[in-house]
């Protein structure tokens, strides 16, 4: 037993989302030795992605130079409801899963332990742990992307609520006359501010004859738009994309002010493809448009920042909770 526990021990930290895979290897002070990425392929079932996931820490393993018997444990974020007690996914629209036990699956064929968590919760501990220290005593993170979702540390540690879906931020209603949302409301952040919304309404502009640059790259049904289409439109003075990121950030820096309020973090931290991509754009106006929806004295000494784990903070997120599972 004391020879196993002398030896270097390694960690997997896995960002599982709808469309790609990503897995970092991580040593005991949390430094990224190796890194593997491959698509989902969600369409082809749960066990087929089970099986991607475990090909993927594999292939991480392999770019380390390492055996998979010196891989000591795996933390892992799922998008949707999670449940860490169990380790079950209860329910990932973007996946397509209800009740998956993705603990058992992947202990069963790794023969490790492995620690489950919402993808935004272990972003959160990532940029929480590895980018800020584990310092700051209360951070919120938002991460705005397809959609809108976030994580909460209170008092140093993770908050999860009463039924552990504490931090569902895009879902807080902005706009009571909003648009219609995924999850069934009007209004939501995620419906007024994520890349799929400022699509949308980027296409419903065009639709009333208003004019974008898009057009000429991409045609009239904006094939194939992403993030930094936007930013290169911006920059080519496309006075439609630039309102429309505006009014998103407006939107964002409404959400920031309003959980200033309610919750009083150190610190608010953004992340995500669409901030990714636009921080230049968007951050000045998010931070000015939260400043004037602080109540008076609220806002001393917060910081609004954008986290620069871009990408990575799912991976390294996973890489504490896997070192976690060990230590305890």
């Amino acid at each position: 037993m004391g020879s196993a526990a002398s030896k270097p021990a390694y960690y997997a930290g896995v960002d599982l989302g709808g469309t790609k895979i990503m897995t970092g290897i991580f040593d005991a002070d949390l430094e990224l030795i190796g890194f593997a990425k491959m698509t989902t392929k969600a369409h082809r079932g749960p066990e087929a992605v089970i099986n991607r996931v475990v090909r993927c820490i594999e292939d991480a393993m392999d770019e380390s130079d390492l055996q998979m018997n010196q891989l000591r444990a795996i933390g892992i974020g799922a998008p949707g409801g999670v449940d860490p007690q169990s380790g079950r996914v209860i329910f990932a629209p973007n996946l397509g899963w209800k009740n998956i036990n993705l603990k058992i699956e992947l202990e069963e064929r790794l023969k490790i332990p492995v620690s489950v968590e919402n993808d935004c919760n272990i972003s959160t501990i990532g940029v929480h742990e590895k980018e800020f220290e584990g310092k700051p005593r209360h951070l919120v993170g938002i991460y705005i992307g397809t959609g809108i979702g976030g994580g909460l540390v209170l008092d140093g540690h993770l908050y999860s609520g009463h039924n552990r879906t504490a931090g569902e931020i895009g879902h807080m209603v902005i706009d009571v006359n909003g648009p219609a949302c995924g999850c069934g409301n009007r209004g939501c952040f995620e419906a007024l501010a994520s890349r799929t919304a400022l699509f949308n309404q980027l296409r419903e502009a065009v639709k009333r004859g208003e004019k974008t640059i898009l057009t000429d790259m991409l045609g009239p049904e904006l094939e194939g738009l992403r993030s930094r289409g936007l930013r290169k439109a911006i920059r080519q003075n496309d006075k439609l994309v630039e309102s429309l990121v505006r009014q998103a950030a407006h939107y964002t820096g409404i959400a920031v002010g309003n959980l200033i309020n309610i919750l009083n973090p150190e610190l608010v931290v953004l992340g995500g493809g669409i901030i990714e991509a636009l921080d230049e754009e968007m951050m000045p106006i998010i931070s000015k448009t939260a400043q004037s929806h602080i109540l008076s004295g609220t806002g001393k000494g917060v910081e609004i920042t954008q986290t620069q784990l871009a990408d990575n903070a799912g991976i390294f997120g996973g890489g504490v909770l896997a070192r976690r599972l060990v230590k305890v």
